[in-house]
C-alpha cells in the first residue's frame, strides 16, 4: 500500500508540484528562505542557522528539505550608526520520491536596513537574492503505473529514457522587504513582503517546459512582555504561487528561567501554529547561551490524513547568533 502511495506521490512531484517551493513549518527560524530582507537583521556579530524537515515520513520519505545558512553585518564602520547592512550564504537540498528527485541550491544573499530614527528603533530593509538551482532525477529509482503487480513494483516498465540521470539547471532571482520596528527595548513587530521567483525560469527534461512560478508571500510578527519573566511571540504568513496558497498563524510563550544570565538568560518556548486546511503544528524551543533549538511534528488534519496516518511532517531547527561585544544592539524580531 505505502508503494502505491508513494508512485502516487511521484506523479504528484513530477506533474505538478513543480509550481509549488517546500515548505518549513518553522518558517520563523529560517529567515533566508521566507524573506531575502531578513539578511542581516539579528542582533549579533554573525548568525548561523538549519533545518531539517521530513514531511509525511510513514510515505517511504515523501519529501525531505533541509537547509543552512550563514549571515553577517559589513561594513559597519562606513555606513550610519543606524543603519545595517547584511551579507548571506545558503545551501538548501530538497529530495522528493524517497530521494528519486533532488533539488539543490546555493544561494548569495544581501540586504540593507536603513534607519528611520536616530536611535535604530525602526529600521526598513530591501533585500536581493541570487541563486543557482540544480535538479536531478534518477530514472532507476523511479516506479511506473505498467510495473504494479499483485506483488508490488514488480514488472518491467515500458517507459524509456535515454539517460539514467535526468538534469536541469537554473539561475533564479529573489527580492523582498521589511519594516521592523519597537517600542522599546522590551518588544518589537516587523511587516514584510517577498517574492520569489522573480524571473520565472524554467525546467527541461526530456523536452517539456515547466516554469516555475512566482512566490509571494506576506509575513508579520511581535513579541512583547506578558509577565515579569515572559513574552508572547506572535507570527503568521499569507503565501501564494501557482493557483495554490498558504496560510499559516500561531504563536508561542516564553518562559524565562529566574536564575539564568541576564545578558543570554535561558529561555523556554512553547506553542503551536496552525496551517489552515492542512495541519495543526505544536512547538516546543530551548534558547540557552547563543543557541536555540526548536522542534515541530505536525499533525495532518487535511485529506491525506488516511494515508499519512495523520502525520504530517518532523522538523527541528537550530540557531546560533554570535552576540556582539558592544553595548550597542540591534531592535531585531526574536524569530
Amino acid at each position: 500500500m505505502k508503494r502505491l502511495i508513494s508512485f502516487c506521490l511521484l506523479i504528484f512531484v513530477l506533474g505538478k508540484t513543480h509550481a509549488q517551493d517546500p515548505h518549513f513549518s518553522q518558517f520563523f527560524s529560517s529567515p533566508l528562505t521566507l524573506n531575502p530582507a531578513f539578511t542581516g537583521k539579528f542582533d549579533g556579530t554573525f548568525r548561523v542557522t538549519g533545518d531539517y524537515r521530513n514531511q509525511w515520513p510513514t510515505i517511504n520519505n515523501a519529501f525531505t528539505t533541509a537547509t543552512a545558512s550563514v549571515d553577517f553585518h559589513i561594513l559597519s564602520g562606513h555606513i550610519p550608526t543606524n543603519d545595517t547592512w547584511g551579507v548571506g550564504i545558503m545551501a538548501y537540498n530538497d529530495n522528493s520520491a524517497n530521494g528519486a528527485v533532488k533539488f539543490n541550491y546555493a544561494t548569495l544573499s544581501t540586504a540593507y536596513h536603513k534607519g528611520l530614527d536616530e536611535e535604530g528603533y525602526h529600521q526598513l530593509g530591501l533585500g536581493v537574492q541570487v541563486t543557482y538551482a540544480n535538479m536531478l532525477i534518477n530514472t532507476t529509482d523511479l516506479k511506473f503505473e505498467d510495473q504494479l503487480t499483485t506483488s508490488g513494483f514488480t514488472g518491467v516498465s515500458n517507459e524509456i529514457f535515454n539517460n539514467a540521470v535526468l538534469k536541469s539547471n537554473y539561475i533564479d532571482v529573489n527580492a523582498g522587504i521589511l519594516y521592523t520596528g519597537s517600542s522599546s527595548d522590551k518588544n518589537n513587530y516587523y511587516f514584510g513582503v517577498s517574492l520569489y521567483h522573480i524571473t520565472r525560469p524554467t525546467q527541461q527534461f526530456t523536452g517539456a517546459l515547466y516554469s516555475l512560478n512566482s512566490r509571494a508571500t506576506i509575513h508579520a510578527g511581535t513579541y512583547f512582555p506578558v509577565g515579569e519573566n515572559s513574552m508572547l511571540h506572535l507570527s503568521g504568513l499569507q503565501s501564494f504561487q501557482g493557483g495554490a496558497s498558504e496560510t499559516v498563524i500561531g504563536g508561542a510563550l516564553q518562559l524565562t528561567a529566574v536564575s539564568s544570565d541576564v545578558d543570554k538568560p535561558t529561555n523556554l518556548y512553547i506553542g503551536s501554529w496552525i496551517r489552515f486546511g492542512d495541519a495543526i503544528i505544536p512547538y516546543i524551543g530551548l534558547e540557552f547561551g547563543d543557541f536555540r533549538f526548536g522542534t515541530t511534528y505536525d499533525v495532518n488534519t487535511s485529506s491525506l490524513k488516511t494515508a499519512s496516518q495523520g502525520q504530517g511532517g518532523f522538523e527541528v531547527s537550530l540557531i546560533y547568533i554570535r552576540k556582539p561585544n558592544s553595548d550597542r544592539s540591534l531592535h531585531c524580531p526574536k524569530f
